[in-house]
């Protein structure tokens, strides 16, 4: 569920651009300029209230994040936590995750996190979910060629249509989660979505993926 507007939202974002990036096309290949560093970029599609983005630039200060929300006000909510608690290698955009490819350069990014991504349910939305092949193709372009995906839900059918979709286009899975609270790794960083449905008694499923260059499409 999606917060209601914010008054202001739009000049709150752009009040902060140190934080909030305003136009991160002009960025395209320059990201290690951006951040004064030479570290490795993870982006995270869809970060929403920035829980897991925060937790994980705190656990990882040796690598840069961005987080990328397409709205407005929940952009902001994340925004508001990073100022009050700020952290020197975190940027956030306000940007539609479809067009990474406008931003980062190929092969700029390390990692690209997809947490609880919209299901998309009906057949005819299928190439609106973010491991179609369609992303996929953007994915490879922007990745290293030792980068991955880190993909998180708990909606089972989207699960089973990623695995096939991933698989379809020739990547590697390296780790596998039916359940990833029953073992929970300690470095897990939990989204304010993932708390709340795993407290409910949800499965979580995670998969951990790259592309296998010999096998290009």
């Amino acid at each position: 569920m999606r917060l209601r507007n914010v008054a202001g939202a739009k000049e709150m974002l752009a009040s902060n651009p140190n934080l909030v990036i305003q136009n991160p096309e002009s960025h395209k290949g320059k990201w290690d300029a951006l951040f004064g560093n030479t570290n490795p970029v993870h982006v995270e599609v869809g970060m929403g209230k920035g829980r897991f983005i925060y937790g994980m630039a705190l656990q990882n200060p040796e690598i840069n994040f961005v987080g990328i929300e397409y709205f407005d006000s929940v952009l902001v909510r994340a925004m508001e936590k990073f100022i009050a608690e700020p952290l020197p290698n975190v940027r956030l955009l306000r940007y539609d995750g479809e067009h990474l490819e406008k931003c980062f350069e190929k092969g700029e990014l390390g990692r690209i996190y997809l947490n609880f991504s919209d299901p998309w349910p009906k057949v005819r939305h299928a190439k609106r979910r973010l491991t179609h092949e369609v992303f996929l193709k953007i994915y490879r372009e922007v990745l290293s060629r030792d980068g991955d995906i880190w993909f998180k839900t708990d909606n089972r059918s989207l699960f089973q249509f990623s695995l096939i979709s991933m698989n379809n286009f020739g990547m590697i899975f390296e780790d596998v989660a039916l359940n990833l609270h029953e073992d929970e790794p300690e470095d897990n960083v939990r989204t304010e979505y993932e708390q709340n449905w795993s407290s409910r008694g949800y499965p979580i499923y995670r998969v951990e993926a790259r592309f296998d260059y010999s096998r290009v499409k």
